[in-house]
């Protein structure tokens, strides 16, 4: 095996799969770090946290070779002030668990890794925003962000070598926001969504469990990393990309009016649909890494093939 132990904090959610699944045939074990007991299916194994306090668990970080954390509620939802709460305490908290428990290890993980979101940057039409020329937003997402980082960075770990991975739009055929999308084609809604002109920066599934061996594999990167295709298409693009693949002729649009008066009855906030993210991954290129999907063409094909 090239690895011996992965961890993955707040691994039981649809990119922790991924994470498992990928690592699983790579690593002699896999450890998901989780609220809730899950029987070991075979070299993938949960250990029971709270993500609050330090534990038993703590010592699955011993020599770890790798730490992915992907803790955070979901934010397709509400913003009121509980959920607000809570999106903040997800992802606050046990990051500066993580920061704490690896500054105090003799024997840290070589690497952690801390999934935050690239919707950090501004709204942008105007021009791409990459690691070193963007700019950052104003908004709740976006304190989210800057909150989350900052916790990232609270406790230093001159053993551990950090990253943070600022994640666009995650492309897979089984869960995430591929089969939302689809869906809508299916229903004959499958139109530009606003004015259709927001950018919308994505990856493919396999490209972010790529991407985090990449980190492994190559001890001089650390920082800030995009993690996204460098191929952002705009909304309207999209969807027809996704309509002719499936071999829809046409869906109806959802004006910004319609998707202001829908979001409260759906549970959700219509910035996730009309931020534009034109984002790139600058430092990614940089180093050498290459995409197997770059181009949405061909990511949505493959997330059709199942």
């Amino acid at each position: 095996m090239k690895y011996k132990k992965i961890v993955l904090a707040g691994g039981n959610g649809y990119l922790g799969k991924v994470l498992a699944n990928y690592y699983s045939d790579k690593a002699c074990e896999v450890v998901i770090l989780s609220r809730h007991e899950k029987e070991t299916d075979h070299n993938i194994r949960t250990v029971v946290w709270d993500g609050k306090t330090w534990g038993k668990w703590a010592t699955e970080l011993v020599n770890a070779d790798i730490l992915i954390n992907l803790c955070g509620k979901n934010v397709n939802c509400r913003y009121t002030e509980q959920n607000k709460a809570e999106i903040f305490a997800s992802r606050l908290l046990p990051t500066e668990l993580l920061g704490q428990v690896i500054h105090e290890l003799i024997e840290p993980p070589k690497l952690w890794i801390n999934v935050t979101s690239a919707t950090i940057y501004r709204h942008a039409e105007d021009r791409p925003q990459d690691e070193e020329t963007g700019e950052i937003g104003e908004g709740f997402s976006v304190d989210v962000c800057k909150a989350w980082e900052t916790a990232f960075n609270k406790y230093t770990t001159p053993k551990t070598r950090k990253i943070t991975l600022r994640m666009a739009m995650v492309l897979g055929p089984r869960d995430g926001v591929f089969p939302r999308l689809l869906n809508l084609v299916k229903l004959g809604m499958g139109g530009r969504q606003g004015n259709g002109r927001q950018y919308m920066s994505w990856v493919h599934e396999l490209d972010v469990a790529r991407c985090t061996e990449w980190f492994a594999d190559h001890s001089g990167l650390e920082g800030i990393f995009n993690c996204t295709a460098p191929d952002p298409v705009k909304n309207a693009e999209l969807m027809h990309i996704i309509r002719r693949a499936y071999g829809c002729p046409f869906g109806l649009p959802s004006p910004e009016w319609l998707l202001e008066a829908g979001a409260p009855l759906i549970g959700t906030e219509t910035e996730l649909i009309l931020k534009s993210r034109w984002v790139m991954p600058r430092r990614l290129l940089q180093s050498g890494f290459r995409f197997q999907n770059m181009m949405v063409d061909d990511a949505v094909m493959e997330c059709l093939k199942g």
